[in-house]
């Protein structure tokens, strides 16, 4: 994973775990690769990784069982509301970027919709 300069590694971490989970990498209840696996196959320091999966663990994404592990939650209520979150950041900075670019709205409808065809 490459991670960009301008945002904290953590957040970056979490980012590609909300991914996983949403693209179903990671299952409803499937425990996640251990805080140390997770800081060698992302080469990231091992408390960035507690840092990102903490936060998680805050918003109910993930569960610790003591002495197991973490896990995905079983809410999937959470989950899908977690996706949807995901699909609207990727789309205010698609039409954000549309927008730099000159392109309204109702031009933007149209230009997607002869896109899909």
């Amino acid at each position: 994973m490459e991670f960009k300069d301008n945002i904290p590694i953590y957040l970056q971490i979490k980012q590609y775990l909300y991914r996983e989970i949403a693209v179903g990498k990671l299952q409803a209840g499937e425990k996640i690769p251990s805080v140390r696996n997770l800081a060698l196959q992302l080469t990231v320091n091992v408390n960035t990784v507690q840092r990102a999966l903490q936060q998680m663990n805050d918003e109910g994404i993930l569960y610790t069982k003591r002495g197991e592990g973490n896990f995905v939650t079983e809410d999937t209520a959470l989950l899908a509301q977690t996706k949807q979150n995901l699909i609207n950041n990727e789309l205010d900075k698609f039409v954000q970027s549309m927008n730099a670019l000159g392109v309204t709205n109702d031009q933007l409808s149209s230009i997607l919709a002869n896109y899909l065809k």
